[in-house]
Order: structure tokens, then sequence, then C-alpha cells
């Protein structure tokens, strides 16, 4: 090891902080959020989907952390949490939102449910960033479902009329709705959603048994105004509609919760007494984290040919240690666009985010 010396106590620290940060990851340079996870088990129990946690399973079930502002710098008003179940038939989720004054005015299926106070549900199976899928639902139980071919800075399509079929939800209010007179604990809200939703005509529902899947969830709070006894969103002196306030479980660090690659990790473990050890995120998953930043940076304008150097004919960033291994990412540049890769020195495969914001991984023999 190399023998330093420090000129003053402040380059100490400075240094072995540097140290502390290559080694356990490099978070701070690669500008990312280490995202949350959390280890869905197994029940066998049969789940009455009634906005109540009642059962065995749920009981046993572990929440998630408190979640936190979307930006990841400041703690909610009020207080929010998940669990998570499963079984061969339904993916369960259980939230439980503490608030004051319970309210709901929006009503129709598929109306800008955050319009009012909701709880939502992002879900990207396969974690590639594209045709992932939302619910939001506000304490009437109004369901607002959709699917996403992109997120919204690569200009996909919204299927505003798709649903998730089969789909089962109730609400318990733990007060009274849309009464001021009174001050509510809150309200929970119990889904069930069919593994189903992701098979493709004529495919096969597999249920990801010992894998995981990329979710996050959100919730939306407003200022209130109360008018003739109703409620409202409130609005400040010129009549706008003040800022809703984001609140999530795995911090996105920027208030949008469309870019998929901050979601946390949700493992589907297949023992149902939860002895089985908490999910490790994997190696090349670290490295994907680089790779957005690179890409969101590209795109963003915020590093330009001059972040790059040539390199035997290619464009390459500086090495980067990332869990104690070196790394370098290569741009490919093309007349549509480009590429951004790294061969990955934990699984030796190539490791890509496409110039439309798509992550894919190829064997080292299909390069």
């Amino acid at each position: 090891m190399l023998k330093f010396e420090y000129q003053s106590i402040e380059l100490k620290r400075t240094v072995a902080s540097l140290l502390f940060v290559l080694y356990f990851g490099g978070t701070a340079l690669i500008g990312q959020n280490i995202p949350l996870t959390y280890s869905a088990h197994k029940t066998s129990e049969n789940i009455l989907i009634d906005g109540k946690m009642d059962e065995k399973s749920w009981q046993k079930a572990k929440w998630t952390s408190n979640f936190i502002d979307i930006e990841g710098t400041k703690t909610p008003t009020y207080k929010t949490n998940v669990k998570m179940i499963w079984d061969e038939s339904y993916l369960y989720f259980f939230s439980e939102i503490k608030e004051p004054h319970v309210w709901a005015t929006l009503k129709q299926k598929d109306t800008i449910i955050f319009y009012n106070n909701d709880f939502e549900i992002f879900i990207d199976p396969d974690g590639d960033t594209h045709n992932y899928y939302e619910l939001e639902l506000n304490a009437l139980n109004t369901v607002w479902d959709l699917f996403l071919s992109k997120p919204y800075r690569n200009n996909g399509y919204i299927l505003d009329g798709w649903d998730f079929k089969g789909l089962k939800s109730a609400i318990h209010i733990n007060g009274t709705l849309n009464n001021p007179t009174d001050i509510d604990e809150g309200w929970s809200v119990e889904i069930a959603i069919p593994w189903s939703f992701t098979t493709e005509p004529g495919g096969r529902t597999k249920v990801p048994e010992n894998d995981f899947w990329r979710i996050n969830f959100s919730r939306v709070n407003w200022s209130f105004n109360l008018e003739n006894g109703k409620y409202s969103r409130k609005k400040d002196a010129t009549g706008k509609f003040l800022h809703e306030n984001n609140w999530v479980w795995s911090p996105q660090g920027v208030i949008n919760m469309h870019e998929p690659e901050h979601w946390g990790y949700v493992y589907f473990a297949t023992d149902t007494d939860l002895k089985q050890k908490d999910f490790i995120i994997p190696e090349d998953e670290h490295i994907k984290w680089y790779l957005y930043k690179l890409y969101r940076d590209l795109k963003n304008g915020k590093i330009g040919d001059k972040a790059w150097t040539s390199t035997n004919g290619q464009l390459q960033t500086e090495p980067k240690l990332i869990l104690n291994k070196v790394v370098t990412a290569v741009l490919e540049k093309f007349n549509f666009g480009f590429n951004i890769w790294v061969k990955s020195p934990f699984t030796n495969k190539k490791l890509v985010v496409h110039n439309d914001g798509k992550f894919e991984t190829y064997d080292d023999d299909k390069q």
C-alpha cells in the first residue's frame, strides 16, 4: 500500500473520505443514490383485499423504510410505509398513509389521480427503463393505471387506456373521509396485481421467483383549502395551484419519477418464514448506475466531447473504480445518436445504454 505524507488534518480527512468512497462502491463518483432494496416473501395464505392487514402474512412482512422527499434531502411532513408479499397468482402491496385530513374528490377511472392526494406504484420488470407500468389510487379507491413505452425524456408513447387486468384494490380510512370537522389518522391501501399483466398474447406468465424487479412508490400530497366544508388544492395569491409534495420510497435525486434507473429493487423470495438473507444488489447494477449518469449528462449537455479521450480509436472516459474494480466507459457515435457501454469486470458481459435510453446486456461472444 502506498505511503502518504499528510500536510494537514483536513487533507487527511479528505483522502480518507475518498478512499472510503472508492472502496465501498464509488457512489459519490457516479452521482447516484444507491437504490433501496426490499425482499418480498411468498405467502400460502388467502389474502382478502379489504384495505386492512389482518392476515398473518401481512403481520410478519416487514415495512419499507419511511418515505423521503423525492430528491432525498428532506423528511416528509407525514409518514408513509409499504409492505409486499406474493403468491403464485398475485403480487400484493399494502401501504399505510398517515395524514390528519383524508380527502378525495376524483371518482372517474383513469382521470389524473395525482390532482388528489394519492399513492403510486411504478414497475419495470426487466429493468431496461422501457415498457414499464404505473398505478395511482386516491382515498376513494379511484384507479389510474397506464403503460409507458419509454420515459418522457425519450418521447415514448403512453397507453392511458391500458389496464391491470384482474387488479384488486381496497381502501380503509382511519378516520372519516372528506370530513373537516375531525382529525384523522390516515388511510391504508391494499392491492393485488396478477402476475399475468406482463404476459404477451400467446405467452406464458413467469413468476419472478428468486429474482428482482425495479419498483418504486410515490405519494403525492397537496396543501388544501376548505370552502363550504369541501376540500380542494390550495392556490397562491395569483390563483395558481401550489406545488405538490412528492414523497417516495427510494429517492430519485431529482423531481421526476420517470427516471426508472433510480427505482428500488424488490426481490421475490420463495421462503415464507423470513429466514432468507436480505437481497444484495448485483455488481453489474452498480455499473449500470454509472452508465445512466453518463447518459443523463450527455443528453442534458452537462458533458461534451472533452469528457472523453480517444484511445485506440474509441472515445473513453477516465477509468472509474466501482466496487473495487476498474471500469472504463466507451462512447460510440453514429449518424442517429450514440451508445455508451462498459465491459463488466464482474460478469464479462457488455452493458449498454442505447441512444433512446434502453439498457441491454450482451454476452461476450455476441459482441
